[in-house]
């Protein structure tokens, strides 16, 4: 996503010298933002392509070993679920509510993940789903044109390209109750420390493990910039592909599809099309037997007494919904 949580809520003025208010407006688009969002895109986009190369060329120098597989999975793993359960259905949404210091660390492990600073990705997410597949929503595949030439547009733009340079959703608008709590923007400013941290980390249990700087380095490339590119692309195809391609059981009034043989490696959020026909549901599956870990750690919370209040959506309000 953006960066841009660096901002305060002072950069946004809803009065004018006058006195007078203002119209809030719902996006901000200048020079200054736009640069924000090249250094982001540079930074935590294209750097991790880079990372990932440099990570199969170092296969000369350290092969992959059940070492790098542990530190890539295991930071996917922790860094998908933040961003899965913490920033989408947690802050996004509100599909449940949290202990603090648990919606902290969701928050955290969320940031971690390169994909924005907590405040600005839900402000962008709100938006797709207010604008979704309508002029407005920041990364539909399907507002570039008719026939195939359009299709790849779409989807290059949905996947990768519309994070160089786009408006800006308004946090005052979209995400006043993140502004509101002050646990939460506390991790937002310090986003590029928490990136930092999830580089950092592999990198010295790496180094620990091997004893050793290859193992360290290997840990960096792997368990840091190639874990980054992997849960980036595999968030970006839920965005791209599964606004083109997939199942539609539900009726939304938007292109989302469900792509049920992804569910396991997208951490349950590729039941894309039930999740927009019930954005409020803490479960993106619905049904027990349709794979989703976000949900499952969800419960597993639950179950302890950490998260509560679960809105599930009824039986009639699913069959009333349901495409024949």
């Amino acid at each position: 996503m953006t960066d841009d949580d660096s901002l305060s809520v002072g950069d946004f003025p809803e009065v004018l010298e006058t006195g007078k208010p203002e119209p809030r407006k719902k996006t901000i688009s200048n020079p200054y933002i736009h640069r924000l969002q090249r250094r982001h895109f540079l930074l935590f986009d294209v750097l991790p392509i880079i990372g990932t190369v440099a990570a199969f060329a170092f296969l000369w120098v350290r092969p992959f070993g059940l070492l790098e597989f542990c530190l890539l999975f295991s930071m996917w793993l922790a860094t998908g679920l933040g961003v899965t359960v913490g920033y989408h259905r947690l802050f996004t949404h509100r599909t449940f509510k949290a202990a603090p210091w648990v919606a902290v660390v969701l928050a955290v492990l969320g940031s971690m993940a390169g994909q924005g600073g907590v405040v600005s990705w839900v402000a962008l997410h709100r938006r797709h789903h207010e604008y979704s597949d309508r002029q407005g929503d920041p990364h539909s595949p399907n507002l570039s044109g008719d026939g195939f030439r359009g299709a790849v547009r779409g989807l290059a733009h949905s996947h990768f390209l519309w994070m160089r340079r786009h408006e800006y959703p308004n946090i005052v608008h979209y995400a006043p109750d993140l502004l509101r709590d002050r646990g939460i923007v506390r991790v937002a400013r310090l986003y590029y420390w928490w990136v930092a941290l999830g580089l950092l980390i592999p990198t010295v249990i790496g180094g620990l493990i091997s004893m050793s700087w290859t193992g360290a380095v290997s840990g960096l490339l792997w368990g840091g910039f190639a874990r980054i590119f992997l849960l980036e692309h595999i968030v970006w195809a839920i965005n791209s592909l599964l606004h083109m391609f997939g199942t539609r059981p539900y009726d939304s009034r938007e292109n989302s599809r469900n792509g049920g043989v992804f569910a396991l490696v997208t951490l349950g959020e590729s039941w894309h099309n039930n999740h927009h026909a019930f954005p409020e549901s803490p479960s993106f599956g619905l049904d027990w037997y349709r794979l989703d870990p976000g949900y499952w750690l969800i419960r597993a919370l639950a179950a302890s007494g950490l998260a509560w209040d679960l809105k599930l959506p009824s039986e009639a309000r699913m069959a009333a919904k349901r495409i024949a």
